[in-house]
């Protein structure tokens, strides 16, 4: 008998692994964290998305006796979630109001009769008289509290109804408890221990890095059309997130994309009507290369691992949004990217929401440290995986070599004389208007509004000729950023000085400053990526990306004939293996990562017979 199948006898959770999920060994923690949930210990698990969060309370709900109940904020991540475990051939099924009475009388039958390995259920149906007073009756292995960030209100997605969790440490304090999330700074994890009670849990942390996104950030300038550019040269057949921050421009770049590339593409927000925004919601799961543009609203419960690309036309408000944004990408570990725009008037108009909001001041003055983080990460000269790790405290020793300023590293000069002269004329003109206007002033162009206030006749009016409008932009957008200006939210998004600004003017502070690459000399993506040679289906050969495209076609078949996504069947890494390993038989596909006896039996002949097709010929 081999080391290895002697190994998997011995170990159940292995054997599990294997048998069930079709992989030969646990990933970084996981082994720890299973092994630790398995003997009946408490557990806060930090670990990025695609990291494999999932398989640290699925396997052990599959050893441990009884069933595991996932609490999840999501229906449309419970129903994902639950489709690819059924195709595993575990008996799962959640509980939520996506189901008439009927089909939730069934799955409480289930769960009284013992028949499910996993129920996912929302955390409000999970507080309830009635479900608490079933799962006393029922033998539970363990509760798993996914997206465990929503309990703080600190974190960028608070959820009220996960305060009520802590009362599974009252009511079953025997069950283990795992709660899991992709994104907690120290504050939010602070919150995670206190509010759901985990204060003895082991502390699982893993790499915050996701080594295959490719991290882009771009000065605005024709923000669409910057867009359709990145995604024709690098994304052309692939799915993707396009992130606004209103719903109008949702719907307006959806419809301009849709025109100018000829691909499907999708609005989702939550003033859609429900109907619609979960048919397109579905169409986005369950299509191969869709666009879906969305609000924040859409994406947390979206467990598709192929999203090759996640595009932000505005700022998101935090470094944790952003994480959690762009961490949609590639969950299947194959290449990804996530690109943004960035310009002045984004960090105008989060500051002004910010301001206006109905927020205490406390919780204002840890937003504007956040939205401080997310701006320097956009104006950094240095590697931006190391600008963005840092922020969840983990050091990377050096640069990545796979961000935007690593591919092309951004040059800084002494920018302390454009600076006083941007100053100059914020104070000039009387710290009432914003960027645009000042750019005016500087330039020297003699606007309908630069006459009406007689800011023509300043001494500060045409002394900035050197520059273009978009070099001064830049300016003024670093100047934000470094808190020499700031937003005056009484004036509508006029800017003034700061304190620290005073120094510079009177030549006591100089200024460095980056200077923004020029438009269509950033290097492609696509030619970065071959550089590294990822092995991503982009660098396939002819014949190759035609047996590639064949698998898609018929594991898209399967799925349309069962009504489910297709990376439910199998994920778009597990179809590369196929292609490069063109297995003969069953017992050689069967070896293939993520292929599991059950999925052996259901798909083994389809997928063989597509392989043997394209090698014979």
């Amino acid at each position: 008998m081999s080391q290895a199948l002697l190994f998997a006898e011995q170990d159940p959770a292995v054997d599990v692994l294997r048998r069930v999920f079709g992989y030969p060994q646990f990933r970084g923690p996981q082994a720890e964290i299973v092994d630790h949930v398995i003997r009946g210990g408490d557990a806060l698990v930090l670990m990025p998305t695609g990291g494999g969060k999932s398989l640290c309370y699925q396997v052990p709900a599959l050893v441990r006796p009884g069933m595991a109940v996932v609490v999840s904020p999501l229906i449309a991540l419970m129903r994902d979630q639950v489709d690819a475990l059924r195709q595993l051939g575990v008996s799962a099924a959640y509980l939520n109001s996506s189901l008439d009475w009927r089909e939730a009388q069934e799955v409480e039958r289930q769960i009284a009769a013992g028949a499910l390995d996993l129920v996912y259920v929302a955390p409000e149906r999970l507080v309830t008289p009635r479900f608490l007073e079933l799962l006393a009756r029922t033998e539970v292995c363990l509760f798993a509290l996914d997206e465990a960030h929503c309990v703080s209100q600190w974190g960028h997605d608070f959820r009220p109804e996960y305060l009520q969790l802590s009362i599974l440490a009252e009511r079953f304090p025997e069950v283990p408890r795992i709660a899991l999330t992709a994104t907690a700074d120290n504050q939010t994890r602070a919150d995670i221990v206190q509010r759901l009670r985990l204060q003895d849990a082991e502390v699982f942390i893993s790499s915050f890095d996701r080594p295959n996104i490719t991290y882009r950030v771009v000065p605005k300038r024709e923000p669409k059309r910057q867009l359709l550019e990145f995604i024709q040269t690098n994304h052309p057949e692939d799915a993707g997130i396009v992130y606004c921050l209103s719903r109008a421009k949702v719907e307006d770049t959806a419809e301009w994309l849709a025109r100018e590339t000829g691909r499907e593409v999708l609005p989702y927000h939550a003033g859609l009507e429900p109907g619609l925004r979960e048919a397109n919601q579905d169409r986005f799961t369950k299509g191969e290369g869709v666009i879906v543009c969305a609000t924040v609203a859409f994406g947390m419960g979206i467990d598709k691992p192929n999203v090759r690309f996640v595009a932000h036309l505005d700022l998101p408000k935090s470094l944790e949004a952003y994480y959690q944004e762009t961490g949609r990408a590639g969950r299947d570990g194959l290449p990804a990217t996530a690109w943004m725009t960035y310009g002045v008037q984004d960090v105008v108009t989060l500051r002004q929401m910010l301001e206006q909001s109905e927020a205490p001041e406390e919780i204002k003055r840890v937003e504007r440290a956040k939205l401080e983080a997310l701006v320097g990460y956009c104006e950094c000269a240095a590697c931006r995986r190391q600008v963005l790790l840092n922020y969840f405290g983990e050091t990377l020793a050096e640069p990545c070599g796979n961000c935007d300023t690593c591919f092309e590293p951004v040059e800084t000069f002494d920018g302390t004389v454009l600076a006083q002269k941007a100053l100059s004329a914020a104070y000039r003109t009387g710290q009432r208007f914003g960027a645009g206007h000042l750019i005016d002033v500087l330039r020297g162009s003699a606007t309908e509004k630069v006459g009406k206030f007689g800011h023509d006749k300043l001494k500060t009016f045409g002394c900035g000729t050197e520059l273009s409008k978009q070099e001064w932009q830049a300016v003024f957008r670093q100047l934000i950023a470094s808190g020499l200006l700031e937003v005056d939210h009484e004036s509508y998004g006029g800017l003034r000085l700061t304190p620290g600004a005073v120094a510079v003017v009177k030549g006591g502070q100089s200024v460095r400053l980056r200077r923004d690459p020029a438009a269509g000399t950033k290097k492609s993506l696509r030619e970065a990526r071959a550089r590294r040679d990822s092995g991503a289906p982009a660098a396939l050969s002819e014949a190759d990306d035609r047996l590639w495209h064949a698998l898609k076609a018929r594991r898209l078949e399967l799925a349309k004939a069962q009504g489910v996504p297709p990376y439910v069947i199998f994920h778009d890494s597990t179809l590369l293996e196929m292609v490069r390993e063109k297995p003969r038989d069953a017992g050689h596909f069967a070896g293939l990562p993520g292929v599991g006896s059950r999925k052996v039996e259901r798909y083994g002949d389809a997928f063989l017979a597509v392989i043997r097709a394209h090698v014979q010929h």
